[in-house]
């Protein structure tokens, strides 16, 4: 019979060791290839995915760019009438407004000189005009307390 020296048991330990290492390697890069595969299929999924969005978001974005467009030639159609009508009531109003307060003028007087005033009416006494923030001079303010009085 043979004996085992010490030598050899070491190198059946390290021979054992890198077995299990080996196995456990295995395991990992299986594991690792698995994931990949499935990264592999997602990426291909996204990008079987993202091709028609993405055309579809060009042929949007074409389509807004069409419609800007069309907006645009509005804006500046309205601005334009906008200037066309602003001058024609300029001259309406340069060509018919002078005229127009002229007759209402003349109008307003015929009527004042043809209603006559009637002799039994007292005249109305003048307005006074009010000032918010100033004060009346000392003298008128005893003349109206004084009227107030009389009654």
């Amino acid at each position: 019979m043979h004996k085992v020296s010490g030598g050899e048991v070491a190198g059946i330990l390290v021979a054992v060791f890198w077995a299990i290492l080996v196995s456990f390697l295995a395991v990992a890069l299986a594991r690792l290839a698995q994931t990949l595969k499935a990264t592999t299929k997602l990426v291909a999924d996204v990008t079987d995915q993202a091709v028609p969005l993405l055309a579809d978001a060009s042929a949007a974005v074409r389509s807004a760019q069409t419609q800007i467009d069309r907006v645009d030639a509005i804006a500046s159609d309205v601005q334009e009438v906008t200037s066309n009508a602003s001058a024609l009531s300029t001259t309406v109003a340069s060509t018919f407004g002078g005229p127009l307060v002229k007759v209402a003028a003349f109008g307003y007087g015929v009527r004042r000189a043809l209603s006559g005033r009637k002799d039994d009416t007292p005249d109305r006494a003048p307005r006074r005009t009010v000032i918010v923030g100033r004060t009346v001079p000392a003298s008128r303010r005893v003349k109206r307390n004084l009227r107030g009085k009389k009654d």
